[in-house]
């Protein structure tokens, strides 16, 4: 089961943008098929699904848009479910079962807390320099944190700012949100639920 982004638009916005002709009553037939399309594409994705390409593998005729929510109302309540994430929809282990799940599940390594802290200025500041993030940890930041971000997928160059010596910019990327369950930027927590201890200064 993949649980792996494309771009990081709200999905209502993206739905919109996938029908442009009229859409006729699909024949159930013909959308029992496309549902089972749909299914077997996000099982087999790497990352989530969005309904525009959703809909390049359906039937002509077949809005995604209906699909995507009968899919959701069929595995609604199941071990397994259809969920919103990352601008698109993936399937997720039902939320009441993770206790469980975790017992037996390798849970990933949890980041350090100096690259949390670091991660959650740059998804609420970006695009933001490193001497940014410096000034808003109130500690310097090593050069290894950013490189371990970059490494998971988690942040990514946005660019360099206008200014002397053209510092790179940073910002978050699909990962980010797929990482933490987000449909989009705009559903990010408060900072404090995001970083559980204050800064040290003498982290980095």
């Amino acid at each position: 089961m993949s649980e792996l982004p494309e771009p990081a638009e709200p999905l209502a916005e993206a739905l919109l943008e996938t029908t442009a002709e009229p859409v006729v009553e699909a024949d159930p037939a013909l959308f029992a098929h496309a549902l089972r399309i749909a299914e077997a594409l996000i099982f087999a994705s790497d990352r989530p699904v969005a309904p525009a390409r959703l809909a390049h593998a359906l039937p002509l005729g077949i809005d995604p848009r209906a699909v995507i929510t009968a899919l959701m109302a069929t595995t609604a309540g199941r071990p397994v479910e259809l969920v919103e994430v990352a601008g698109g929809v993936a399937f997720r282990t039902a939320p009441d079962l993770a206790p469980a799940i975790t017992k037996v599940v390798e849970v990933p390594r949890r980041l350090p807390r100096v690259a949390m802290e670091t991660l959650a200025i740059i998804a609420y500041h970006q695009p933001a320099t490193r001497a940014e993030i410096e000034e808003i940890r109130g500690a310097s930041l090593s050069q290894s944190t950013l490189e371990a971000l970059l490494e998971m997928g988690l942040i990514a160059p946005r660019g360099r700012k206008e200014v002397p010596g053209r510092p790179s910019l940073w910002g978050t990327t699909p990962r980010f949100l797929e990482q933490f369950g987000l449909k989009a930027l705009t559903d990010l927590p408060r900072r404090e639920e995001l970083v559980n201890e204050p800064a040290s200064p003498h982290s980095a």
